[in-house]
């Protein structure tokens, strides 16, 4: 990787830490609640580790080794097969507003038709208002209640998307 590259890569174990830190700092920065959340997770601090069976993946925005954000997609728990979830995805100030986030969205969505998902499902908070009007932007629609079984009860916004 060149000086100054900015690149969307599949995590590494040294990038727990990294986005531990993103994950963490983005509840504090847009006053999220902590419990409920991503961010009281246990896998919050294994990322790696959480995303390595076959039909799951999590991507960093890396530069120069600078974890700057991250998502990933895993099978939305206790629910159907067929429908998976864009999980903990959350990015650094500085690297917002430049098309990194939505191009790891993207990526996202990409991997979630190869691995032959019928829906991507996703929870955020009223607080995260521009990855809500990108998520409404590629057609994600408004449900009433959460899906599945997360933990995220204070979550209050809850979106799907026929892939």
């Amino acid at each position: 990787m060149s000086k100054d590259t900015i690149v969307i890569r599949e995590i590494e174990p040294q990038d727990n830490e990294q986005i531990e830190q993103v994950i963490r700092g983005c509840f504090h920065e847009f006053n999220i609640p902590l419990e409920g959340t991503a961010y009281t997770d246990a896998e919050t601090q294994s990322m790696f580790e959480s995303y390595q069976k076959a039909n799951e993946v999590y991507y960093v925005i890396d530069k120069d080794g600078v974890v700057l954000g991250g998502g990933g997609i895993k099978p939305l728990k206790n629910f159907e097969t067929e429908i998976c979830e864009i999980q903990k995805m959350y990015f650094l100030p500085k690297v917002r507003g430049k098309g990194f986030g939505k191009a790891l969205f993207e990526a996202c969505l990409k991997a979630a038709k190869d691995l032959g998902y019928k829906q991507c499902y996703i929870e955020s908070a009223h607080q995260l208002k521009a990855a809500i009007h990108i998520y409404e932007s590629y057609g994600f629609k408004h449900l009433d209640n959460a899906l599945g079984n997360t933990g995220h009860y204070s979550c209050g916004i809850w979106l799907i998307k026929d892939l």
